[in-house]
């Protein structure tokens, strides 16, 4: 199952169109939820189903403006409801809340009620609009998703694909080494800068969110001021997921294995000196793209165990270093006296993880920056 989110480029009528049926899913959201916490209370047992045909015995009567939106609008939220006590009863997430206005807004559509062709797709009440770029996998078409980001509409579209192996640039056994001052070094002496995005663009976070703080609630100016917050923070998103997908599919492309670390991102971001740069870094998203991309490709992907000391372990004599600090970025050794990079130090403990690694380690002395060379060989392409 992939899905392939893609930017919709619609008419004024038909934005306004998905304001209403993504308020509509909200708002039948909100009923169901508000319908189970009563039912609940009275002692009775709620489910998705008898709660959507409850609804449906009455939504027309009580709510006839329904009758302007597609069925799968206030059809689908009953589902996304039921998973989501599903998931609070099993304890994996918390109990679920009401939705807001305009946060998050989207709604879904069935796989027979909307068609793609080429560069354009074909949606219930409204008719065709254009896309930004056609469909990139090819297979059985399962659900599509409208959703807003700042003052953008997407269209996710969910695709049972059939497994297709992408092919390879080269078969080298990597360990790659997560951090916040070099987002990436590889066992092989590449270091990574990332964008930094939101480091760079702090101070116009500031400043766009205090203009927004100080807008009178319900006004035009504050809907203006806070589109504007929406688009930086999208802005931002972007150049971070654009710089993590370029170096994924580099080192998953041109590798036959690779290690990785089992970061606590939970547990780390509670250093409150270090929780900004984390985020920024992203490790969650860069692990979740190593585990799909590395099956795309059939590369080993091995994730050392959470508590190996990657950092403080010497990757000449093995010898452990119970003193090393944050602020210690050379590893010196005091048993064989080795003197590297930590982060490069980690890295190449981290290939040796690999079953098949090589012991003979050339550590190659290069920097490679994303945004200055090279990005051409590494962009996605398909």
């Amino acid at each position: 199952m992939i899905a392939h989110k893609i930017e919709l480029r619609p008419s004024r009528a038909q934005v306004a169109y998905f304001k209403q049926a993504s308020g509509t899913a909200r708002f039948v959201y909100n009923w169901a939820l508000a319908e189970w916490n009563r039912q609940y209370k009275a002692g009775e047992k709620p489910t998705a189903y008898k709660l959507k045909k409850q609804f449906n015995a009455i939504k027309y009567q009580q709510f006839p403006w329904l009758e302007l939106i597609h069925r799968d609008a206030h059809s689908t939220p009953f589902a996304q409801l039921g998973k989501a006590f599903v998931s609070f009863f099993k304890g994996v997430s918390k109990h679920p809340v009401f939705h807001k206005k305009g946060v998050h807004d989207s709604f879904q559509l069935a796989n027979d009620k909307f068609h793609i062709e080429g560069k354009r797709v074909r949606l219930p009440v409204i008719g065709w609009i254009r896309l930004r770029e056609p469909l990139r996998f090819q297979g059985k078409i399962m659900s599509g998703t409208v959703s807003r980001t700042a003052s953008r509409w997407f269209l996710s579209v969910c695709v049972d694909a059939k497994p297709a192996l992408k092919s390879k640039t080269g078969n080298e056994q990597l360990g790659v080494d997560l951090g916040i001052k070099t987002i990436m070094t590889i066992s092989d002496g590449r270091q990574m800068q990332g964008p930094k995005s939101l480091g760079k663009n702090l101070k116009r976070l500031q400043s766009k969110s205090r203009q927004l703080s100080k807008k009178v609630k319900g006004s035009n100016n504050r809907e203006k001021a806070k589109l504007k917050l929406s688009k930086l923070h999208y802005r931002i998103s972007c150049q971070r997921n654009d710089f993590l997908h370029k170096a994924t599919t580099m080192l998953v492309r041109e590798s036959q294995a690779i290690c990785i670390e089992d970061l606590a991102v939970g547990n780390m971001i509670k250093n409150h000196k270090l929780a900004r740069h984390l985020m920024d870094a992203s490790f969650g998203e860069a692990r979740r793209q190593f585990e799909y991309k590395s099956a795309w490709y059939n590369t080993t992907l091995h994730v050392a165990d959470r508590f190996y000391a990657s950092s403080k372990e010497c990757s000449s004599c093995g010898n452990i270093k119970q003193d090393l600090t944050l602020a210690d970025r050379v590893y010196h050794c005091e048993k064989c006296g080795l003197l590297i990079d930590r982060d490069f130090n980690a890295a190449l403990n981290l290939q040796k993880q690999l079953p098949m690694a090589s012991r003979e380690v050339k550590p190659v002395d290069s920097t490679v920056s994303l945004y200055e060379a090279g990005t051409k060989s590494v962009r996605l392409s398909a």
